[in-house]
């Protein structure tokens, strides 16, 4: 049984204090108007507004998926995500300033400003149930289901069913309190919070007995497992734990010539869309809008999943290779009480 250090205390209380500081302050604002409510009354800087995005896209299930692709496919396996990079850039250098200049409050309202009479009516609302109430409710079951999987590592005497329950509630209220405005600097503020945690977990974990550095980790792993792009025209062999991604030359054009803007994905929607595109109609201008979305791009694709992907690394060093990895916990407790408590 893992107990909570008083300093763990002091941080879940101080990170708690001022998120809901944020949300005091910004709850007079957010009151005002819809637009105040939804769009912060169209006034962000873009720092704010771009480090929004990346916060939202980092989610508890990210770090988790990024390390299973790693498992499977070593660095490359990545681009099964890396790919959107090119409509990410689509959308800072030509959509960015076009959702700003539109003036709207929503992203499915934009239907009707494009098309008009009852078919764009019928398509906005189609929009609307089908990502707001389908795909988001897929979205919300993955990024629940890693929640609860954490607070049973965490916090194991207490059903996680109700810790996500709480944890959802809390969220609701200063959400819902403060609006974009305090809603995106509590989103800023939690991706600092959130990033400096992974950078100090990368280190912790490099400097593990185990590892013994950076440079002792790639001299531990195969070459493979290393390689940044995909191996295009060879086949992995299937059920090998960190090997490499390999494709065929079709399958790899279709990554770069297709999937890239045929694909919706919650944050890379081809052009924007969802809650990137209500972070672009809330700069304060044009320009401060293509600068968020710049940034979000850089960091979201170059910036946030490297210490994830070195974490990931190190993790095939010290746990098996097990095909399952819920069974290591009843394979080798041992190990299992092991690696957490050096976390």
């Amino acid at each position: 049984m893992h107990s909570f250090h008083w300093l763990d205390i002091v941080v879940v209380l101080g990170f708690f204090l001022v998120v809901f500081g944020i949300a005091a302050y910004y709850s007079k604002k957010a009151g005002k108007d819809t637009g105040e409510f939804f769009l912060s009354g169209r006034d962000m800087p873009w720092y704010i507004a771009g480090t929004a995005m990346v916060a939202t896209t980092f989610a508890a299930d990210t770090p988790l998926a990024v390390t299973e692709l790693v498992a499977r496919n070593g660095i490359a396996g990545n681009w099964l995500w890396w790919n959107l990079a090119i409509g990410g850039m689509l959308t800072v250098f030509f959509f960015a300033r076009l959702w700003r200049r539109a003036h709207i409050m929503t992203d499915v309202e934009f239907v009707e400003l494009r098309y008009s009479g009852r078919a764009a009516a019928a398509l906005r609302g189609f929009r609307a149930i089908y990502l707001g109430l389908f795909m988001n409710a897929i979205v919300l079951g993955w990024v629940n289901k890693a929640m609860e999987k954490i607070f049973k590592i965490t916090i194991p005497s207490v059903d996680p069913f109700l810790l996500v329950v709480i944890a959802a509630f809390v969220l609701a209220v200063y959400a819902s309190a403060s609006g974009l405005a305090g809603t995106a600097r509590t989103d800023s503020f939690q991706f600092v919070f959130a990033m400096v945690g992974c950078v100090i977990l990368a280190v912790l974990v490099l400097r593990l007995p185990e590892i013994g550095g950076l440079a002792a980790l790639k001299g531990k792993l195969a070459p493979q497992v290393l390689d940044f792009l995909p191996r295009v025209g060879t086949v992995s062999a299937e059920g090998v734990t960190g090997g490499v991604l390999a494709m065929s030359a079709g399958a790899f054009f279709a990554y770069i010539g297709v999937q890239w803007w045929s694909a919706w994905y919650p944050g890379a929607d081809p052009g924007g869309g969802g809650y990137i595109a209500q972070r672009m109609m809330s700069a304060k201008d044009e320009k401060n809008s293509l600068f968020a979305t710049l940034w979000f791009t850089i960091a979201h694709y170059t910036l946030r999943p490297w210490p994830w992907i070195l974490v990931a690394l190190a993790a095939l060093v010290i746990l098996p290779r097990a095909q399952n990895p819920e069974m290591i916990r009843a394979e080798d407790p041992a190990l299992y009480e092991q690696v957490v408590e050096a976390y």
